[in-house]
């Protein structure tokens, strides 16, 4: 527990009401959405203002207390679990929008700041902020921006890195800094900005985001591709994308997925089939229905039996919501989901649903696939029971697998997910040891003391679920 001392120090900067260290407040912050990984923090503090979390960080780094930034905890990586005890950070009071500026295309926001809250108010302006996370109805900019998250339209948009332009962080020391701005050009010194998107709380704290803005599209369709062969679906990715069509979103779900995911949203999802691509196009309105056209034409060419263009924006709107619930309906089916990601070139995609499949026979696992496709990032999900510690070890071989197949098709071991504590004992695939080591320098340099989210992203040799209670 925290000393008294500290604990006092601490209540002053932010108020009793702010500080809680009691079973219940710590049980509630000791997971994020990763199943299996539970670890009691010290204390919760909840800070009121950068200043604030600046002379918090002063305490904790010359006390030597892991602080760990948390969102809402809808990352799957075990990225805010607080493995090592310390302080869990929320950002509840700091939860605003600050300014829309038009002028320049940019929102300013406070970390605490829903996802979709902010969209909204930005396309009540008109323009457009593309990064949508499935959790983007719960989780916080500061979550997406220290996950770097995609989402459905990563294929044509990008993620979160491509739009933060600008931050404020404070860092280990205490120090605040601020990176970037509200500029097109900005080429002094190292680029700080993308080098804390992603860093998964480890190098910083960010206490303020100026993010890109662009204009609302004008007009966007929808449509159902219909395959009864899983690799012709994954063909038909790579065909639309050679054809120099990329479309808004390009979504892949098989048919185990489908089957869930139908009884779960009751939309008349077709579960005879056993792959469909969810394919959506934006932009001006001759441009949509020119390439809505032709990846229909290209969709039939690989063999869709079926090609089925949405009638209203009401009807591809409960599409987009299935695809995004496809998480929820498969917890449905045992206690314990496990949904991972690996990316690999799109060209690719073929093969690694092919090995997935594989992999999920060789094991004696269910394994549903989902996932955007269009670049590459896919999902395996794998409904399993934690009680079962016999299925939990085949569930644990059988993604290695599917990561080291990742890697040997010229991908890697997580596309969007993180690295956290899940995929740190299978990060020297992608990096080598020289890459950790090269990562590791970044921070000791910026947090000697290793408080900032401690025991994520460096390797691990092993990520067994752990339950720790204090």
């Amino acid at each position: 527990m925290i000393e008294s001392q500290i604990k006092d120090r601490l209540t002053a900067i932010v108020g009793a009401e702010n500080y809680d260290d009691s079973k219940a407040g710590r049980l509630v912050y000791s997971y994020d959405a990763t199943p299996n990984f539970q670890a009691l923090p010290d204390a919760v503090v909840s800070p009121r203002d950068t200043q604030e979390i600046a002379e918090i960080v002063k305490i904790c780094n010359s006390s030597k207390i892991p602080i760990v930034p948390r969102g809402s905890g809808t990352n799957l990586c075990a990225g805010t679990c607080p493995t090592e005890g310390g302080i869990v950070l929320l950002f509840r009071h700091l939860n605003r929008v600050l300014e829309i500026d038009e002028e320049n295309l940019t929102v300013t926001v406070q970390p605490g700041a829903i996802t979709l809250d902010m969209i909204n108010q930005v396309e009540a302006k008109g323009l457009f902020y593309p990064p949508d996370p499935s959790s983007m109805k719960i989780s916080t900019i500061g979550g997406n921006i220290n996950e770097n998250s995609g989402g459905l339209r990563g294929l044509k948009y990008g993620v979160t890195r491509d739009y933060v332009i600008g931050l404020e962080a404070v860092l280990a020391n205490g120090d605040i800094i601020k990176t970037g701005g509200k500029l097109a050009k900005d080429v002094a010194g190292y680029d700080f900005t993308r080098l804390f998107v992603g860093s998964e709380g480890t190098l910083g704290i960010i206490t303020e985001a100026t993010l890109k803005l662009i204009p609302l599209p004008e007009t966007k369709k929808t449509m159902l591709a219909l395959y009864q062969d899983l690799e012709a679906a994954a063909k038909s990715v790579s065909k639309i994308i050679s054809q120099k069509i990329i479309p808004a979103t390009l979504e892949f779900l098989d048919q185990p997925t489908l089957k869930v995911v139908e009884d779960f949203a009751q939309i008349g999802l077709p579960t005879d089939v056993q792959a469909v691509l969810l394919i959506e196009q934006d932009g001006p309105l001759e441009v949509v229905e020119r390439d809505m056209q032709k990846m229909a034409e290209i969709c039939k060419e690989q063999g869709a039996v079926s090609v089925q263009v949405a009638q209203s924006e009401s009807e591809a709107e409960a599409l987009r919501t299935a695809r995004r619930a496809a998480l929820s309906a498969l917890a449905r089916l045992k206690p314990t989901t496990i949904l991972e990601d690996a990316t690999v070139p799109r060209s690719e995609i073929a093969k690694m649903v092919k090995a997935i499949n594989e992999i999920s026979h060789k094991y004696g696992l269910s394994i549903c696939t989902f996932g955007h496709a269009g670049d590459g990032n896919l999902h395996p999900t794998c409904p399993a029971d934690a009680r079962d510690h016999d299925e939990m070890e085949r569930v644990e071989k059988a993604f290695e697998e599917i990561f080291i197949k990742a890697i040997e098709l010229g991908g890697t071991i997580t596309g969007e997910h993180g690295v956290g504590v899940m995929k740190a004992p299978y990060l020297k695939l992608k990096l080598g040891h020289e890459g950790i080591t090269a990562m590791k320098a970044v921070k000791n340099a910026l947090d000697p003391n290793n408080i900032l989210n401690p025991g994520k992203v460096f390797a691990k040799d092993s990520r067994k679920r752990v339950v720790v209670t204090k």
